[in-house]
């Protein structure tokens, strides 16, 4: 009897639509597609090439100093040793080529969602009518699997660096709009009516007022948003993106622990570098503005 009644509806083919769609929008956007694949190659080959100029000595000097240096002012120094011992480790296990090109991906995807994400976090601010379109927009892309961004991905742009690109903005986009939203509208409001009776324009309580006083959320948002963009670099490697993670992928594939487990721990070791040096940064920016 269930099955009668729910049989009256009919089979709709979702899947069908969808393939369909997608292949009709690759079709007709080839070449907008062809310019953005073209373009993000470029971006991050050029990233690569200028991160991979650096002598790894003076990569890890640089490194260890400014970790040394942000952890002076409350001697704590444990950092700059972890940064220099992990920074050595890696090169010693012959793992630099391939860190250099994940901090590529990881900065390539991390600064386009960073771009991206902090107008629209504006925006979402100032519109309640914003907020409420855009909400459950992040709220499907926070929830969706981080496998499914690689299908749309590959559809449009085929194998390589630039479909990890997309999908890493995708998945690590949320979390720099809807802080920036929150810091925003987190601004005392007695604080905003003040600016106003004083003549200030939109612009100017935008800049001089509600980023300022939003910086520390909206930081938070941004270190989310990295390292989001990090834990992609094994899901991204399975559509051709280079670095740690197809180091990672092939060990797997090979049955190679020892060899995973190197190089899952480079990416471990470049996410509480990226981690620390970004709480540090952000604690010394409150600092400043007190």
């Amino acid at each position: 009897m269930t099955e009668s009644v729910l049989g009256i509806i009919p089979h709709i083919d979702i899947a069908g639509h969808v393939e369909a769609g997608t292949a009709a929008l690759a079709s007709a956007w080839s070449p907008f597609f062809n310019a953005v694949q073209m373009a993000g190659n470029s971006m991050n080959q050029e990233m690569t090439l200028l991160l991979q100029a650096v002598p790894p000595a003076l990569f890890l000097f640089l490194c260890t100093a400014a970790a040394w240096a942000t952890g002076r002012k409350d001697r704590h120094f444990g950092f700059a040793v972890f940064t220099g011992s992990g920074l050595w480790l890696i090169y010693n296990q012959g793992l630099w080529p391939a860190f250099m090109e994940t901090l590529a991906l990881v900065l390539s995807s991390s600064f386009l969602s960073i771009l991206i994400g902090v107008p629209l976090g504006i925006f979402m601010a100032r519109s309640d009518t914003a907020q409420s379109i855009l909400a459950p927009v992040l709220d499907f892309m926070q929830t969706m699997p981080a496998f499914v961004y690689l299908i749309p991905a590959v559809a449009f742009f085929g194998i390589g660096v630039v479909p990890g690109i997309l999908a890493s903005l995708i998945f690590a986009l949320p979390p720099t709009v809807r802080m920036t939203n929150l810091g925003i509208r987190q601004v005392p409001k007695e604080l905003t009516e003040a600016a106003r009776s004083f003549g200030s324009t939109g612009w100017q309580r935008l800049c001089k007022l509600d980023l300022p006083a939003a910086r520390s959320t909206i930081m938070a948002g941004m270190n989310q948003t990295v390292m989001l963009s990090l834990s992609m670099v094994v899901i991204a490697s399975m559509i051709g993106a280079p670095g740690l993670g197809r180091e990672v992928l092939s060990a797997l594939q090979r049955a190679q622990v020892g060899n995973g487990f190197t190089a899952g721990l480079g990416i471990v070791i470049m996410a509480i570098m990226i981690d620390r040096f970004a709480q540090r940064l952000n604690r010394s920016g409150a600092d400043r503005s007190r």
